[in-house]
């Protein structure tokens, strides 16, 4: 893919969600985003590159979420998962949005990446491990989403363990 291709790409997707935020019920149609016919095939390409959008998205608040545990900041990976799933979903509201009012319809379209959201979900929030059976781990963080999408985002408490408050009194102010 050349440069203009992404950006072309690109383009489509922000006019995709774009439309979806003037379409109540968050439909997506080849026809009414600008160029959508000549870059993707049809809807469920389409969505399926809005939901490696939402993946990109989640796995790098996950990725900042993990690094803040591994930093001695006091929660368990379950909860430092559900506040950046929460996040993600509350900053990319229309593209959740999106993918949720299109799962039904074209769930084949967006099962491999929906799969890999699962997987990364169960595996990065500590309910399954690596080894276990790829069908499990996809189980598991569907139970996972299911709970994270039917609970309101509670307000994260972070507590500092006493050697990153050493640290941080101890770092030149900046």
């Amino acid at each position: 893919m050349s440069w203009n291709d992404y950006y072309r790409r690109r383009d489509v997707l922000n006019g995709a969600l774009r439309q979806a935020r003037r379409d109540p019920a968050r439909r997506v149609s080849l026809t009414d985003v600008p160029g959508a016919t000549e870059v993707f095939e049809d809807e469920g390409d389409l969505l399926l590159a809005l939901q490696y959008k939402w993946n990109q998205s989640l796995t790098g608040r996950i990725g900042v979420a993990l690094s803040e545990l591994a930093a001695g900041v006091e929660l368990d990976n379950v909860d430092a998962v559900s506040a950046a799933w929460h996040r993600t979903a509350r900053e990319h509201g229309t593209l959740r949005e999106v993918l949720d009012a299109n799962a039904e319809e074209h769930a084949e379209a967006l099962r491999p990446g929906r799969e890999v959201e699962l997987r990364m979900l169960a595996l990065a929030a500590g309910l399954a491990e690596p080894g276990e059976q790829p069908e499990k781990i996809k189980r598991v963080g569907a139970a996972f989403l299911g709970l994270l999408c039917n609970t309101p985002e509670q307000p994260v408490t972070r507590h500092r363990t006493p050697m990153r408050q050493l640290r941080r009194l101890l770092a030149p102010a900046g």
